[in-house]
């Protein structure tokens, strides 16, 4: 598990940061506020990754394990990310990042997430219409 991935947050962020992304995300995820299934497992993600870097020993324990892995595995040719798939998919390809080269549709099926952070970063406002179109039409929530 990446606990900066979990809360949210860069590797190399200051204490306060990492407290706040946990208060913040346990505020809207804690099972008082959030009944579901899904807010109980985004909540026990939640305190597992904020247990493995509140501490300073741990967390630096945490972050010679993240380098660890990231030097043992083998990163693909095209900047960091799979490469594209071959579709004959119709719509918008993104000529930059990790998916560059990736259809709309084509990246909503491996990696919706990014595709929502997308919808709201800037460089993706061109694509917004179109993200919002497909994260509806498989049912995924777009915020």
């Amino acid at each position: 598990m990446d606990a900066y991935r979990v809360l949210q947050v860069a590797p190399d962020c200051e204490d306060e940061v990492l407290h706040g992304a946990f208060r913040a995300l346990a505020l809207k995820y804690h099972p008082d506020r959030d009944p579901t299934q899904h807010a109980a497992r985004r909540m026990a993600e939640l305190n597992q990754a904020y247990a493995l870097v509140r501490d300073p020993r741990t967390r630096t324990r945490h972050d010679a394990a993240r380098r660890r892995a990231s030097v043992t595995t083998i990163q693909p040719a095209s900047a960091g990310g799979a490469p594209p798939p071959r579709s004959t998919a119709a719509g918008s390809r993104l000529t930059f990042g990790r998916y560059a080269g990736w259809t709309l549709r084509d990246l909503a099926r491996q990696d919706p997430d990014y595709l929502r952070w997308l919808s709201r970063h800037t460089s993706g406002i061109r694509y917004r219409t179109e993200i919002y179109a497909i994260l509806g039409k498989m049912a995924i929530g777009a915020a």
